[in-house]
């Protein structure tokens, strides 16, 4: 019993290792470290690799799970790109936490600059909150085609916090920042209905068939594959307009009758060309019918308060260009009446100085 009792101390009798000693070469090497010049932004550095690491890990996680549930994809989009962002500022914050680091000595030593800080930073601002509103309002998405109030037309290609990105349709990248965005007045083609209602005006003589003219132009709108050529009424609204084309007589002009055709376009990709060739086709139906084009034309009247018109050939452009010259040496026909009123009252002289002498 006694070598028992004893025997237990000697094979417990080891103290057990405390946890501050196994930690301590671990605050050793730290503390090395921290000795070493540039340890600081070391950790730092050190900080935001791992928080890059960390994002890029949480963007694989949530990706295909916030696309799911989120409809709009420049709203999952920036979720996503928030998760990121986050997680790197939150790894910054907390290396130079880590470097010792004291927030309220940032804080005292910028509150001098802070009129100037945000008099830079106001635009910065601005973009950003006009870039919530633009997400949150949803005038446009991306892969919509929009045209600006300049005559821009292109596809969305990127919606973030701070601007809008536009693939235009010559092949180029227009970026615009969201304050801006705003403030532009944006057509959307590609919103809920992709049909797009198009106008063209042609102007035919008052001497043409009116009825077979009209017929011709929705004809021709008719025969071209991209517009829409007929089927249920199209609502617009509180309203419903007629899905194939309609030419109607629009006004009586001075050069003639303008009728006014309007048709619908399957897809707003191509406007300028379905134009294109609509027109060609009314052109090539009326070189066939009684209807002709009106063009400005004048029609000038002479009678006998309008004086008198000399067309003459070359004979009267010679005798012109004599009498030309002959105002440009003095001479004129001024003198030569002048001259013939001499003679003549010299004559009656001549006649009365005979007759006295008689």
């Amino acid at each position: 019993m006694a070598q028992s009792a004893g025997a237990a101390p000697a094979s417990g009798g080891l103290p057990d290792p405390l946890p501050g000693q196994l930690l301590d070469p671990v605050t050793n090497a730290a503390s090395r470290l921290g000795a070493l010049p540039g340890s600081e932004v070391m950790v730092v550095v050190v900080s935001v690799a791992l928080g890059v690491v960390v994002s890029k890990f949480l963007v694989r996680l949530i990706g295909r799970p916030v696309a799911r549930r989120v409809s709009r994809q420049s709203v999952a989009q920036t979720i996503v790109r928030g998760v990121r962002v986050g997680t790197i500022v939150i790894a910054l914050l907390f290396g130079v936490s880590a470097a010792g680091f004291q927030f309220t000595d940032l804080l005292v030593g910028t509150a001098v600059f802070s009129a100037v800080i945000g008099i830079i930073l106001a635009p910065i601002v601005g973009n950003f909150i006009n870039g919530v509103f633009i997400l949150a309002d949803q005038p446009f998405e991306i892969g919509d085609m929009i045209q600006l109030e300049n005559g821009t037309t292109g596809f969305v290609e990127d919606i973030t916090i701070r601007y809008t990105k536009i693939f235009t349709l010559d092949n180029t990248f227009l970026v615009v920042p969201n304050g801006s965005m705003r403030e532009r007045d944006v057509t959307n083609f590609s919103a809920e209905d992709e049909r797009t209602r198009r106008t063209i005006d042609v102007l035919v003589t008052y001497e043409s068939d009116i009825p077979q003219a009209r017929r011709l132009i929705e004809r021709s709108a008719r025969d071209c594959d991209a517009v829409v050529d007929g089927g249920p009424d199209i609502r617009v609204g509180v309203a419903r307009y007629v899905a194939s084309p309609d030419c109607r007589l629009h006004e009586f002009g001075d050069d003639g009758i303008l009728l006014r055709l309007r048709y619908w376009v399957k897809k707003p990709y191509k406007l300028s060309k379905v134009q294109s060739d609509v027109n060609t086709v009314i052109r090539e139906r009326f070189a066939d019918a009684d209807v002709e084009l009106a063009y400005p034309h004048r029609h000038l009247v002479f009678d006998d308060t309008s004086g008198v018109a000399r067309v003459g050939g070359p004979a009267s452009e010679s005798a012109a260009g004599e009498a030309a010259g002959g105002r440009s040496r003095g001479e004129g026909p001024r003198d030569d009446v002048a001259h013939d009123d001499d003679a003549d009252n010299g004559a009656p002289d001549a006649e009365n100085g005979d007759d006295s002498g008689a």
